[in-house]
């Protein structure tokens, strides 16, 4: 099976690498999230050497996925869509790997969850990774192999000890440990806006980048993941409402879906519900224990499911929606040689950030 990205580079100004004027660079790319694989990918496949840097220990950002014995959570993005060409024959490139999820989406009405539903248009497809949503990302970051290192946290990009023109990047390992990875000529950031601007500031480098990024807004949220493997019995097919996906008005809540409903997926009854950017916000410093109390008030109120699950747990993300985006798809500093990508650059969907990731590899080439 291919793994290379389809992309049409007919409107890059870049030389091929069988070309006698190709030179190889070596990029640092931190972050190995859609838009940070994304560029890696791109660029490898150009001929240039990559390194990709990650702070977790698998790659996916937030398409990764959580592991349970109850069966797996995607913990981040439930779906994505497909409106751009480039993006759909990149995905061509991995056929069977991706199917539609039939949402039988719903929107609850009353401000309590408890009254009205009503079925939404069917706009557009709803697409899912299988057996988790981590899988395409993970299956795209395959080929890089070593050049993937996870578990380590990049704290500063500095000027190369031994080649001034070139970056070195100083990074803390899982254990405190500390590494200086060196010889790169140019760095690219596919992380979150806060963070990438928080490591461009402390490094004091790319200033304009810093500034430019200021002006985007994320937004926090709480994901709670539940399970309840007594529904899975024969007489009890599953619990609660008919829907499997439904954007709810509940002032705690923004999203809930039934995982065991996706494709690929396994049957004991899942859902993950998505607290709302306000109150995810206004409960961003609270302990674990107590949102889980609250959201799973929430989910029974809306849901009409009051058993017990044998599995909670709930996970932050700070920077999971774009409020406020970048306005461009990506930003590039030719003189210091350091650009960003990610989803927030254009919105906050997963074909964004593939997009951004591959423009910002385009440009730089």
């Amino acid at each position: 099976m291919s793994t290379s990205l389809a992309v049409d580079r007919s409107s890059s100004n870049t030389s091929s690498k069988t070309s006698p004027a190709f030179t190889a660079r070596r990029f640092a790319v931190i972050g190995a999230g859609m838009a940070g694989i994304a560029a890696a990918r791109t660029l490898m496949q150009a001929g240039h050497d990559v390194t990709v840097f990650e702070s977790e220990a698998t790659a996916g950002g937030r398409m990764v996925s959580e592991s349970t014995s109850f069966g797996s959570f995607d913990a981040g993005a439930q779906y994505f869509t497909v409106r751009d060409e480039r993006f759909n024959r990149a995905l061509e490139t991995v056929p069977g790997l991706c199917r539609r999820w039939s949402a039988n989406l719903v929107r609850v009405l009353d401000a309590h969850g408890r009254v009205a539903e009503a079925a939404l248009p069917t706009l557009e497809s709803h697409w899912v990774a299988q057996p988790s949503m981590g899988s395409l990302v993970a299956h795209w970051a395959a080929p890089l192999g070593e050049r993937l290192v996870a578990g380590n946290r990049i704290v500063r990009i500095e000027p190369d000890a031994l080649h001034r023109a070139q970056w070195q990047l100083r990074a803390e390992g899982d254990g405190g440990e500390s590494h200086v990875y060196s010889s790169f000529d140019a760095v690219l950031l596919a992380v979150p806006p806060a963070c990438a601007r928080l490591l461009l500031e402390r490094s004091k480098v790319a200033v304009p980048l810093a500034r430019g990024i200021a002006k985007v807004q994320a937004s926090p949220c709480w994901t709670l993941m539940i399970a309840f493997p007594q529904a899975s019995q024969p007489t009890l097919p599953h619990l609660g409402p008919q829907w499997n996906a439904a954007r709810s008005t509940h002032h705690r809540v923004a999203w809930l879906a039934r995982e065991s409903s996706k494709p690929g997926r396994e049957t004991i009854e899942r859902w993950t519900l998505q607290a709302s950017p306000a109150w995810s916000q206004e409960h961003l410093r609270d302990g674990a224990a107590r949102v889980e109390a609250k959201l799973l008030r929430a989910f029974a109120e809306i849901t009409g499911i009051h058993a017990t699950p044998s599995y909670v747990r709930a996970r932050c993300w700070p920077e999971a929606q774009t409020q406020v985006p970048l306005g461009k798809p990506h930003l590039w500093d030719g003189k210091a040689r350091i650009g960003v990508a990610g989803d927030w650059c254009m919105g906050h969907r997963v074909e964004d950030a593939f997009l951004s990731g591959l423009s910002l590899a385009l440009h730089v080439m």
